[in-house]
């Protein structure tokens, strides 16, 4: 191509929104590469349980009916959620996964140049989500530790904000909000902002002070809550989550979302989890007790770590993060890093957790030699 060619070219090729060149990437977890050491992938907050057999069952029913579309209102799957928290099946609305749902309310409430106000760090999706839709993404610094700081974020509302995010418990911090703090908060929100409460980690939070958005749902008209089917009930990788909503704002999540967005198979393996939460909380049980046991051992090593309420644990690396992540994989571990700020890691299998906290003693003698200064220097 001629010089004069490439710049007509460019001159012709369709413009892009401005938007897009200030949204950062969404970077998933690292998968594991080929080596000879084993490897656990602990970088995706993933269910290490394969599904449950009647939820294999229930997906390979209905699989020969692939060729056909998804019925797009889920009903049998929303009259079951409906059921679960006893609210009216008008106020449950669906999409792939709580992001997408997430950003179904994002672009249902925002105009161009609204804003989200959201804890950072929290989960790395809300600035692109927010940025998507046009708004303008408010960060409200976490407390030191680790914590929303909900008094900062009241104090960022501004007659521009139409959306507030808390995520608890906070991905990736694991570090949840209380319901004496929540309330608080509500009672300084005006009543036209919408709060929304992401609860895709709630099952894993055993605090008994902890806040429960069904509760918040029911007490003030401004609040939405978010689940997923992701996590506890590991259905990662058929993408179902869901909203409940007061009604107005869940007919409009139903309009701004992705006609037939949730698969059949997505609905049916949804379905047949809720009927089998007993097998499921066994499985939450005992990976709540292994995140209590890596907390205490990484603890007992010296490490500064928050105590989790989600099924990961969050180490603050800071400046050694990049190092860090380099030093777990060599050990066969394979971690989530955000910058120069930490690493969050995933509870798994047993033998993962176990690699990782001989990893972890390992990277915390490292960064204490960095920190050291040599005698002399």
């Amino acid at each position: 191509m001629t010089h004069h060619a490439s710049e007509d070219a460019a001159r012709s090729a369709v413009s892009l929104r401005s938007a897009l060149q200030a949204l950062p990437p969404y970077k998933p977890g690292k998968s594991a590469a080929q080596s000879d050491v084993i490897q656990y992938k602990l970088s995706s907050n993933e269910n290490p349980y394969p599904p449950l057999p009647s939820v294999l069952d229930a997906v390979n029913q209905v699989s020969p009916e692939m060729n056909l579309y998804p019925d797009m209102t889920c009903q049998a799957v929303t009259q079951a959620v409906a059921n679960r928290w006893g609210v009216k099946p008008s106020c449950v609305s669906f999409g792939s996964g709580s992001v997408e749902v997430a950003s179904q309310i994002i672009r249902a409430v925002c105009e161009e140049g609204d804003e989200v106000v959201f804890a950072w760090r929290s989960f790395e999706a809300y600035p692109i989500l927010t940025g998507l839709a046009g708004a303008s993404a408010v960060h409200v610094p976490l407390d030191e530790n680790e914590r929303h700081d909900l008094p900062a974020m009241a104090a960022a509302i501004t007659d521009r904000t139409r959306v507030v995010l808390v995520c608890t418990p906070n991905n990736p911090t694991g570090t949840s909000v209380t319901a004496d703090e929540l309330h608080e908060f509500m009672e300084q929100v005006p009543q036209n902002v919408l709060v929304v409460v992401d609860e895709a980690y709630v099952h894993f939070n055993v605090d008994p002070a902890a806040a429960r958005g069904i509760d918040f749902f029911r007490q003030y008209p401004n609040v939405v809550v978010l689940h997923t089917f992701s996590k506890a009930y590991g259905l990662a990788g058929l993408r179902i989550g869901y909203a409940i909503a007061p009604d107005y704002i869940s007919a409009a999540l139903r309009a701004v979302a992705i006609p037939f967005g949730v698969t059949n198979l997505a609905q049916q393996a949804a379905l047949a989890s809720l009927a089998a939460e007993s097998e499921i909380e066994e499985r939450i049980t005992a990976l709540v007790e292994q995140r209590d046991h890596v907390f205490r051992q990484l603890t007992e090593q010296g490490w500064g770590v928050v105590e989790s309420q989600a099924n990961f644990v969050w180490l603050r690396t800071g400046e050694h993060t990049l190092q860090a992540e380099e030093m777990f994989t060599r050990h066969g571990v394979i971690v989530r890093a955000f910058g120069d700020e930490g690493i969050r890691v995933s509870v798994g299998s047993p033998a993962g957790n176990q690699a990782f906290v001989v990893a972890a003693q390992d990277v915390l003698n490292h960064i204490h030699a960095a920190s050291t200064p040599r005698n002399g220097s």
